[in-house]
């Protein structure tokens, strides 16, 4: 049993060592699944004279109002010896043997949390006793439940209060202490009250009853305690505490406990239930029951420790290693993210990842169509080649053949796939980017330094624009060249008029008829039908060999190259981390070694049973 008891001691205190009070947080929290035994009562109730009854110490502050305004998590721990002492959590290495020092420790830690004021707090205050007088038993505090605010409270303070107690007997591990005055009608009990909201079948409530030798004459609280009044799971337990004159006296705790003893053994409506009855029969009662609980928790406990740590170790790893400290790993660890989001574009493009395949369908389907929609043949309507073969002729008639005609048709057609060319290009460099902003996306180390995230992207951003501009001018220039030198077997082939029985000596202007001007159109869209082909192959390797190929090989140089020249503070500035990041790491590595000491604490009792 003491091994049980004193291992939820000690994950309940490295619980609130690394900041897991059980409050609803994004963390997993490991105080809620720890069985725990919870005081709640309303103000004047006796619920601190029967803890320091359990005790047998005066320790706790009094006063009128709210007193306790912090949860205080008691662990008592029986000892062998005479000695008694208490050690606070918050006050390590420090023994204190006076328990009045003990009471004014309580009211300064809670002052120091929640100001000199009246307000309250859920961070609870550890404190162990050690006496050979106490039974093995962990018990927390809650502040007393109140209908109304004291001067220099808040409205707000009495459902503070209630959100608060509620908010640890609504755990399923949580055992209920209600303490309940005997001469109060039980109906008006706030314990009772509080208690039957969150276990209506009263299967995890003890009730103590107090102050039953002040009730009235004639009264007496034999159906209370023999369950008619109101049944618990548990048998009722009656107290009787100190009374006022009694403290203000400082009546010794044995004279008291033996004074409770006499008083349910003498009297008559109590001499039946005097073997379960006092003070001392409920810490038995209790370190008993805290001890089953424990020990049938165990199993599930141990199953959730695993599962959370390794959940924890997930997103710890997810979340990355802290930054390095030396400009040396901090240079390291910029290339090593920049490395994996350079691998993750790569993939992309090589279509590991979606992505890479809309270039080719620009290639296949819409630099094609771009190209058929230039619509040739209204380019070479009648009305334009006769525009433009007699234009070149100028004031001298060609002979022939209209050669510089030709070349200006072939010219005009020609030039108006660089508008297509360029297209493509501008297209293709909008793909580019799009992967670059999902190799982004999808380089979780990235979003752990906000900073190189935006300079990684304005880096690819610049490389993809400059090798924009080079494909556009190698593109263009495939462009360029077609219309700058024709192919001349092209028009060898081509049958000649006197071939024809053509007459060379007719005039030169019957040249221009309808029928010759078609022809020249026809031949014209042919070699530009051929051209266009050709270029349909080649534009897209020009932008392939520009773009992608150099996307590939060398997005980041530029970037690499500036950065081993900077400073240690700015790369320290690129590795300014996203203080949510850090803040949730930290928490994350403090909640991990939480559940690993656990894990430890657990194991080491498992192997010695």
């Amino acid at each position: 049993m003491e091994n049980l008891i004193s291992l939820v001691n000690k994950l309940q205190r490295a619980c609130t060592a690394l900041g897991d009070h059980g409050e609803e947080s994004a963390l997993p929290t490991l105080w809620d699944s720890l069985p725990s035994i919870a005081v709640v009562g309303g103000q004047s109730s006796g619920k601190s004279s029967v803890l320091e009854s359990v005790v047998g110490k005066d320790f706790l502050p009094r006063g009128s109002g709210i007193v306790t305004r912090r949860p205080l998590v008691l662990q008592l721990h029986r000892i062998d010896g005479d000695r008694e002492y208490a050690e606070f959590m918050h006050v390590p290495r420090k023994r204190f043997t006076d328990f009045a020092m003990v009471r004014k420790e309580i009211a300064d830690e809670t002052d120091r949390q929640t100001g000199h004021g009246k307000g309250i707090s859920s961070v609870p205050i550890h404190l162990s006793i050690f006496s050979p007088y106490v039974v093995n038993l962990t018990l927390i505090d809650l502040p007393g439940l109140t209908k109304v605010a004291v001067e220099g409270q808040p409205e707000s303070i009495v459902q503070e209060i209630e959100n608060m107690v509620r908010s640890f007997i609504e755990k399923p591990n949580c055992i209920i202490l209600a303490v309940s005055p005997a001469n109060q009608d039980l109906a008006t009990s706030d314990a009772i009250k509080i208690s039957r909201e969150v276990d209506p079948k009263g299967e995890r409530t003890f009730g103590v009853l107090t102050k039953i030798d002040l009730m009235d004459k004639g009264t007496d609280a034999v159906d209370i305690l023999e369950g008619r009044s109101y049944r618990l799971q548990f048998p009722w337990i009656g107290v009787v505490n100190r009374s006022q004159q009694d403290i203000n006296k400082s009546v010794d705790m044995i004279a008291a406990r033996r004074r409770e003893r006499d008083y349910f053994a003498n009297t008559p409506e109590y001499k039946h239930l005097a073997h379960r009855m006092g003070s001392e029969h409920l810490a038995k009662s209790l370190s008993k029951h805290l001890e089953s609980v424990i020990k049938s928790r165990i199993p599930g406990l141990q199953s959730l420790i695993t599962k959370t740590v390794a959940e924890l170790e997930t997103e710890l790893s997810r979340l990355g290693k802290p930054i390095a400290n030396d400009a040396g790993g901090k240079l390291y660890t910029i290339m090593e993210i920049c490395r994996m989001f350079d691998g993750i574009y790569k993939e992309h493009l090589d279509g590991v990842r979606p992505g890479g395949e809309k270039i080719y369908h620009v290639f296949d389907n819409q630099f094609p169509v771009a190209i058929k929609r230039l619509q040739f043949d209204k380019q070479l309507s009648m009305e334009n080649v006769r525009k433009l073969i007699t234009e070149a002729d100028g004031y001298q008639p060609h002979l022939i053949a209209p050669e510089q005609g030709y070349r200006r048709l072939i010219e005009s057609c020609l030039v108006s796939i660089r508008g297509p060319a360029e297209a493509a290009v501008d297209t293709v460099h909008g793909i580019l980017k799009e992967l670059v902003h999902k190799a982004i996306n999808e380089t979780h180390e990235l979003k752990q330094f906000p900073t190189l995230r935006v300079e990684v992207g304005n880096a690819a951003f610049e490389s993809l624009e400059r090798m924009r501009d080079e494909s556009k001018k190698n593109t263009l220039k495939l462009v360029d060249m077609e219309t700058s030198y024709l192919t001349v077997d092209f028009f060898r082939k081509l049958p000649q008029d006197v071939e024809k029985g053509g007459n060379p000596s007719h005039s030169i202007f019957d040249r221009y008829n309808d029928s010759y001007l078609r022809r020249i159109g026809t031949t014209v869209l042919a070699y530009v039908n051929m051209v266009s082909s050709t270029l349909r192959n080649s534009i897209p390797k020009s932008i392939v060999y520009c773009q992608v190929r150099e996307a590939k090989r060398s997005l980041l140089d530029h970037f690499f190259t500036e950065l081993g020249a900077r400073e240690i503070r700015q790369l320290s500035k690129l590795l300014d981390e996203d203080p949510a990041v850090m803040e949730r790491r930290t928490n994350l590595a403090k909640r991990l070694e939480l559940y690993r000491s656990a894990q430890a604490e657990i194991d080491a009792v498992a192997w010695s049973k």
